[in-house]
């Protein structure tokens, strides 16, 4: 059973915004996310460790140091979509580009709808339209207009 709070919860939780994976190949990794998911670079403090933003979010990248018997304990990190149609597009763009689906496209009891692609290092990337946290449509019309 999870620990109950003993006291209010304090404000200003904007919910998760940073992951910090560790990496067999510093340059697999960052092309991965830089190139075919469209990440900048935001801080390279030297070549073991690199930093991406899609601008809502931060991804750190660090070069693994693990021993044989370290294992990953990364389930799977997860990138919004705007649209359910964007998720279908999404997963031929990295069929394409000769990535593997771990799960294809499939929609959920939520009315979300998602698949898994394997980063280089085989993490799990679960590719998500999730109507609670996908822009509205309104959104992206303002966003345009701007």
């Amino acid at each position: 059973m999870s620990p109950m709070p003993s006291q209010s919860r304090p404000a200003g939780l904007a919910g998760l915004r940073h992951i910090a994976l560790r990496v067999r190949d510093m340059a697999k990794a960052r092309s991965f996310y830089q190139d075919l998911l469209g990440m900048r670079v935001v801080w390279e403090p030297d070549p073991d460790n690199v930093y991406l933003s899609s601008g809502m979010d931060n991804l750190a990248l660090h070069t693994a140091k693990l021993e044989a018997t370290d294992a990953q304990r990364l389930d799977h990190l997860g990138f919004i979509l705007e649209t359910r149609e964007s998720v279908d597009a999404w997963q031929r763009y990295f069929e394409r580009n000769g990535c593997a689906i771990l799960k294809p496209t499939k929609d959920h009891r939520d009315g979300s709808r998602s698949f898994y692609v394997a980063d280089p290092d085989g993490n799990p990337v679960q590719m998500l339209y999730e109507p609670n946290l996908s822009p509205s449509r309104k959104t992206k019309v303002e966003r345009r207009k701007r």
